[in-house]
């Protein structure tokens, strides 16, 4: 028996978390028991560079799990979603355009679907509905803007597609529980305090 455990050093990373599935059952995955060797035998060697390996076959191990169960059958969250062919396309393209003032009915075009059918059909297999997923995604930037200090509370409020820099204080204060300048102050300071960026796996 392998048992994994990873953890997610990005403070954004509640947001992927809440949209992966919890539990994930994978059987009959020859590229999985493959990798499963892989990690096995790299446990069981003292070689040089061993533990760089194993983080990379873990990561890899990790994402190959959640593209097995990717399907209808999967539990819902983000992988589900993108697995879809049509949601996967307005989900990319919230992504890639966070700026536009996204309706249902316009993710719903760009999913080729009519808005009560993109809905329904990406509230079952995200697990959240369309616009409160897009304020989601637009919040993890604000908070990772901020964190950086690259930009003025007003600027950040644009680009992440607010209108003005006071509908944007009042989403994100509601969102994250503090307001935008008090949240950068809070994060850069102690610097010393903050965790360390990336990811670490570890096996027993």
């Amino acid at each position: 028996m392998l048992v994994g455990h990873c953890c997610f050093g990005s403070p954004d990373a509640g947001l992927l978390v809440a949209l992966l599935p919890q539990l994930v059952h994978v059987r009959g995955e020859p590229r999985l028991a493959t990798l499963v060797e892989l990690v096995r035998d790299e446990f069981r060697e003292r070689r040089p560079a061993r533990e760089v390996i194993l983080a990379r076959l873990l990561e890899v191990l990790l994402i190959e799990a959640l593209r097995s169960t990717a399907g209808t059958a999967a539990s819902p969250g983000l992988v589900r979603g993108l697995a879809d062919e049509r949601l996967g396309a307005a989900i990319r393209r919230m992504h890639e355009s966070p700026t536009r003032p996204w309706t249902v009915a316009q993710l719903a075009k760009e999913a080729a679907l009519s808005r009560s059918a993109f809905f329904a059909r990406f509230s079952r297999a995200v697990g959240v509905a369309p616009m409160e997923y897009l304020l989601a995604w637009r919040m993890a930037m604000a908070k990772n803007m901020l964190r950086q200090n690259e930009s003025g509370v007003a600027e950040i409020a644009g680009r992440v597609g607010y209108g003005s820099a006071s509908a944007f204080s009042v989403a994100f204060s509601r969102h994250v529980g503090l307001p935008p300048a008090r949240y950068a102050r809070e994060q850069t300071e102690p610097a010393a305090l903050q965790p360390l960026p990336g990811a670490r796996q570890t096996m027993s």
